[in-house]
């Protein structure tokens, strides 16, 4: 597994690569631009035209005994993931990866009243956004059940990291929920996250679930007053969870309507992960190059 292709290749994507190429592998990616097909060149990432909405275009992908890593997210409205389904049918016995590994979300289990969180904790999702999500991971079970390529589902909460902080949030004094109604959320620094992705490449279990968090859940309050401190701004102000309701997008309301505490002991243990970061005070102080 010498090679890897990312779908999805953003910010999480070129950072994985990275870590591939420095351990000697190479990297390809799909693309839909010409833009963007020149600027992985740059970093020595092989852009493959396609476009996950156009399912034939996904025909003969170079996947063949690679690692495909998946970091795509599914379109932004329906209760399904058709591009997931499309990728997955675009997949022949002549170009099975060795193994796919897929970039989840914890929206999956819904609301468990913050309550800790492990991979048995049946999924729940109460968000169509977390419905999407689920409808990707049933259909890479049911493909891997079909293929036995082994398929490596990795549910990530909420990721930071330099150039990924909420500072146009911040300074345009978009409100929280007051602390003490703010609900638990779980996070992970961009870094740890591309760590954690090529540890599953290399590590993980067939048709295996890992949460990913650094184990320290605080609340989104929380969250958003640390990084106001460490940009010196002023931070949020803050209201009632029903003026919240009021006031707020559903989109933010998805998030600080559900409350629970990600466990990440099977990330560590199977996956052998060692955190770089393990808690906000190191890992927003890691952003600060990157503040602006």
């Amino acid at each position: 597994m010498n090679h890897a292709f990312i779908i999805g290749c953003g910010d999480i994507g070129q950072r994985a690569a990275k870590l591939w190429q420095t351990a000697g592998g190479s990297v390809g990616a799909l693309v839909r631009s010409i833009e963007r097909a020149r600027s992985l060149t740059e970093v020595n990432i092989t852009p493959i035209s396609g476009d996950l909405d156009r399912p034939d275009s996904l025909h003969d992908l170079p996947v063949k005994d690679s690692v495909l890593f998946y970091f795509a997210p599914p379109p932004g409205d329906g209760q399904g993931d058709p591009r997931m389904r499309a990728t997955l049918s675009a997949l022949t016995p002549s170009n099975w990866p060795a193994r796919i590994v897929y970039i989840s979300t914890t929206g999956v289990y819904g609301d468990c009243q913050g309550a800790w969180v492990t991979e048995e904790t049946p999924a729940n999702p109460r968000s169509a956004r977390g419905a999407r999500r689920l409808d990707a991971e049933d259909a890479l079970h049911d493909w891997h059940r079909t293929t036995g390529v082994p398929v490596v589902i990795l549910r990530v909460p909420g990721i930071y990291g330099p150039g990924r902080l909420p500072v146009e949030r911040i300074k345009q004094g978009a409100p929280v929920v007051r602390n003490e109604e703010s609900p638990y959320s779980n996070r992970i620094h961009a870094d740890d996250l591309a760590r954690t992705c090529i540890a599953a490449a290399k590590k993980g279990q067939a048709d295996a679930i890992y949460n990913v968090s650094d184990g320290h859940p605080t609340s989104m309050t929380d969250y958003f007053y640390r990084v106001a401190d460490l940009l010196g701004l002023p931070r949020p102000p803050a209201v009632s969870m029903a003026e919240a309701r009021q006031r707020l997008t559903p989109g933010m309301l998805s998030f600080i309507e559900e409350s629970r505490r990600i466990d990440n002991r099977k990330m560590r243990e199977e996956l052998g992960v060692e955190l770089l970061y393990s808690g906000l005070e190191s890992g927003l102080a890691a952003c600060l190059p990157d503040k602006t």
